[in-house]
């Protein structure tokens, strides 16, 4: 099957449908049913059960109680960076914001503005500033952590398509990031606000964050909530959100002094808490 003919088959196919069968069969409790289906998925993807807190996949009662496990203790040591790594991914792609557009793949941009859900004064805060995409692919750990300390002063679910994200459809379907469902994490740090997003994609059935729980579903309208009058402040490495199936974190920095991990490159595996950026 030709890349261009997988791309095409996702504009066809009732992805919110497939989407909604699959988080039913996630979050299912059928006993030997979800543990063969487990073992078929640690298999078919050569998912490291030997990085989990808890090893034993007969013991998990639902997929998606699996697909977010945890990790042992020390098995993602922070490095000592103005920036770590989110997520254990690839990166899809990262650098400078020309003025308000982020580089998607060959041919294809979209702009702050849009990603963030049409909030223009959001979005103008990282003209020029800095990004980085990263994707989650089905054998990674999909917990998300914080690049470095903040204070979270808003978070909006913003509804949209759920094409797969994986490389292929990047290269195929314009704005993808900006079109997918979506949830922004609007945070105040020492150097200036930062944005996480974290993208949803075919089959991936919801997305929660440590603060809220639980986002999506239901799906809908866009949604907001503002966190100014509370103090929900994470360190750095410490867990800000999760994928119940896995997709794509985001990130925008504003403009100013920073230099990227000079070992990073489109399609290159990237590990939690590993040097994202410094401030030079």
């Amino acid at each position: 099957m030709s890349d261009r003919f997988k791309v095409w088959l996702q504009y066809l196919l009732p992805k919110h449908a497939i989407t909604a069968f699959g988080w039913h069969v996630a979050t299912a409790r059928a006993g030997g049913i979800t543990t063969g289906i487990i073992r078929w998925f640690v298999g078919k993807y050569g998912v490291n059960m030997a990085e989990a807190a808890n090893p034993d996949i007969t013991s998990y009662a639902s997929f998606n109680d699996f697909f977010t496990r945890a990790l042992k203790p020390g098995a993602r040591p922070l490095a000592r960076a103005d920036l770590v790594c989110p997520v254990d991914g690839a990166i899809s792609q990262f650098g400078r914001i020309e003025r308000d557009q982020i580089f998607q793949a060959k041919g294809h941009t979209f702009s702050t503005t849009a990603l963030v859900g049409g909030d223009a004064a959001l979005g103008a805060l990282f003209e020029n500033g800095h990004f980085a995409n990263i994707y989650l692919s089905p054998k990674d750990y999909h917990r998300i952590h914080m690049p470095c300390d903040g204070r979270l002063t808003r978070m909006v679910y913003v509804p949209g398509d759920l094409f797969s994200v994986n490389p292929v459809t990047a290269q195929g379907v314009p704005g993808l990031f900006a079109r997918n469902e979506r949830v922004v994490c609007v945070f105040d740090s020492p150097r200036g606000p930062f944005v996480l997003v974290l993208v949803g994609a075919a089959i991936v059935g919801s997305m929660a964050t440590v603060w809220q729980g639980v986002i999506n579903p239901p799906r809908g309208p866009v949604r907001e909530w503002r966190y100014d009058d509370q103090q929900v402040v994470l360190k750095q490495g410490e867990e800000m959100g999760r994928f119940l199936l896995g997709s794509t974190v985001v990130m925008l920095f504003p403009k100013g002094p920073l230099t990227f991990n000079p070992a990073w490159a489109p399609a290159g595996s990237v590990r939690l808490g590993e040097v994202m950026a410094n401030a030079i």
